[in-house]
């Protein structure tokens, strides 16, 4: 019997070994993304403008970089605080730990390279190595043309600086292991030729993330079968949850019974200059899609990613749009 439990107790501390290398070597070996790339960005006009487009109306890099006024309806940037970034992602959007975006302004990344901001946009790994989590989606932005990070580059370089220390976001367990897993090697594809329509809309969703927000999730992670489907929740911060809507086409409950001009001008409606976003009361409709953004998206552009859903798989999925909260919280 003592030989029986010897060999138990050596098995045992061999599991404990093989584990804790495992850990060890996700610690200390991942992220393993390769080294950042040696570039300097041309600050050209046209490439400073081309990432402001992008930044603000395409993958809308000053939605989570800014800070926006929910007591306001779509929630607008509030004015001087475009990528100081600070906003929280948590547990009550089903992050599993506590997240900030970091200040993008020039007050925040003139310690970055080029090379080193292209390394942590594409693959979400920081200058010192570390794994972001997935708020950004990085992912994502790791399939788009190398030009087109560099001219968000280019862009954010041109920001008014704004001190503001943001606090390091950190992960639960066991996420704080599984984080080091999740950057990869970025692999990008050449901006398509606005000619093929339904490749160009798919590279135009994809820098706008559509998929992420409009699909539901398990556990944060976006059940394939049913992307694009809407349904994902999002609480805002009076406490009511707002919910994605169905980009599928079909034409009961997604977006089959729309033509080109009304998804455009779904987006078009809040581009007038003339347009005020009004204050509204806790408990109110509200939507965490940065409308306002969008909006100033080019009908060229929108008719192509309008294309591109059009042929994407077809899933009937009644969306409640929002529910209230029973007891909201106001919001200063």
């Amino acid at each position: 019997m003592k030989k029986v439990f010897r060999v138990l107790g050596y098995f045992l501390l061999a599991v404990i070994m093989i584990a804790a290398g495992i850990l060890i070597y996700i610690k200390t070996a991942l992220p393993n993304v390769g080294a950042a790339p040696v570039l300097k960005v041309k600050n050209s006009l046209a490439n400073i403008e081309r990432g402001r487009y992008l930044a603000n109306n395409v993958s809308v890099c000053m939605d989570c970089h800014s800070t926006r006024d929910w007591s306001k309806f779509l929630a607008p940037v509030t004015e001087g605080t475009t990528g100081r970034g600070g906003e929280r992602f948590d547990k009550k959007e089903g992050f599993p730990g506590i997240y900030y975006s970091k200040n993008i302004t020039p007050a925040g990344i003139s310690r970055y390279t080029d090379g080193e901001l292209f390394r942590l946009i594409t693959t979400g790994v920081t200058k010192e190595g570390r794994a972001m989590f997935p708020v950004m989606p990085y992912h994502y932005y790791g399939q788009m043309d190398p030009e087109d990070i560099k001219c968000i580059i280019a862009y954010i370089r041109t920001l008014s600086p704004i001190d503001n220390n943001v606090v390091e976001s950190v992960s639960d367990f066991p996420m704080n292991f599984i984080i080091n897993t999740i950057p990869q090697k970025a692999s990008p594809h050449k901006l398509p030729a606005k000619s093929d329509q339904f490749t160009y809309g798919a590279y135009m969703a994809n820098a706008s993330a559509c998929i992420e927000c409009h699909s539901p999730v398990n556990k944060g992670q976006i059940i394939t079968e049913l992307s694009f489907s809407g349904g994902r929740e999002f609480t805002l911060p009076d406490g009511s949850v707002v919910r994605s809507a169905n980009l599928t086409p079909d034409k009961e409950t997604g977006i089959g019974g729309w033509n080109e001009d009304q998804f455009i001008n779904r987006f078009k409606m809040y581009s007038d200059t003339s347009y005020h976003p009004q204050h509204i009361k806790p408990g109110e409709f509200n939507s965490i899609m940065p409308w306002l953004m969008y909006s100033k998206m080019n009908k060229v552009d929108l008719a192509a990613i309008y294309a591109y859903l059009r042929r994407v798989k077809s899933i009937k999925n009644n969306v409640v749009k929002f529910t209230p909260t029973l007891n909201p919280i106001a919001i200063k």
